[in-house]
């Protein structure tokens, strides 16, 4: 009898079933949409955003929002804004040297990995590189370069790479973005990425590991230098 009524007391103590939603399905979607707007340079820096006016935008609740912009405010796109709400983050000059710091070990790494397997980069990414460089369309230009830098993460045969240096690369597409739009890309960056390619297809990785450094470096330096300029013509004012 004992038993039965310690069954029953543990049955009647039990938490109720969980219940599932979509909202972190929501989430995941609206911090996507902003990222990309932000990284493409749709929402420029600075720029104000309110969980109303998004919630409206999206057609959902400000909850699922509230939550997207504490993400995009971790992996630092957002900062508080001065009153109410939060606004697009600055680009900083020191912030996207360090990036390419980042950028340039775990491309080593790739490529180096990618080396020791005898990897080959498809041609026609190459042709389809070049080919975008020739346009002043900057979204393609950004999308080939990193296209390239794709393949090579697949190449090494390590998916964590990828992981990795996802998140940078977003930072990365918004100095890529405000610089391209208003100066090319420099015209040796498709000699530098076959030349890397080569040194995979023939298994050096010693040279791949030098090559796809200097790229990083000289891309850090071009870009970084190019971005100062620019927010040094930036009126004080405009950029708070």
């Amino acid at each position: 009898m004992g038993r039965l009524n310690l069954c029953i007391l543990y049955t009647d103590m039990s938490p109720p079933p969980l219940q599932l939603s979509t909202a972190p399905d929501l989430v995941e979607q609206i911090y996507a949409r902003l990222l990309d707007a932000i990284s493409e340079g749709t929402l420029s820096p600075g720029e104000r955003l309110t969980q109303d006016d998004l919630a409206q935008r999206f057609a959902v609740s400000r909850q699922p929002v509230l939550q997207a912009l504490r993400l995009l405010k971790k992996d630092g796109f957002v900062e508080d804004a001065p009153g109410r709400g939060v606004q697009v983050t600055q680009l900083d000059v020191h912030w996207i040297a360090q990036v390419y710091q980042v950028r340039g070990s775990l491309d080593a790494l790739a490529v180096r990995l990618a080396a020791e397997r005898g990897a080959k980069i498809d041609p026609a990414l190459m042709r389809q590189g070049r080919k975008v460089h020739q346009t002043r369309d900057v979204q393609a230009m950004i999308e080939a370069d990193l296209a390239f830098h794709r393949a090579i993460y697949q190449a090494s045969g390590n998916p964590l790479i990828a992981q990795s240096i996802e998140l940078h690369w977003h930072h990365l597409k918004r100095v890529m973005g405000a610089v391209l739009q208003s100066t090319q890309q420099r015209q040796t960056v498709w000699d530098e990425h076959e030349a890397i390619a080569n040194a995979l297809a023939a298994g050096d990785a010693e040279r791949a590991v030098r090559l796809v450094q200097e790229h990083a470096h000289e891309a850090s330096v071009q870009l970084t230098a190019r971005l100062s300029e620019q927010l040094a013509n930036i009126p004080t004012g405009a950029q708070a």
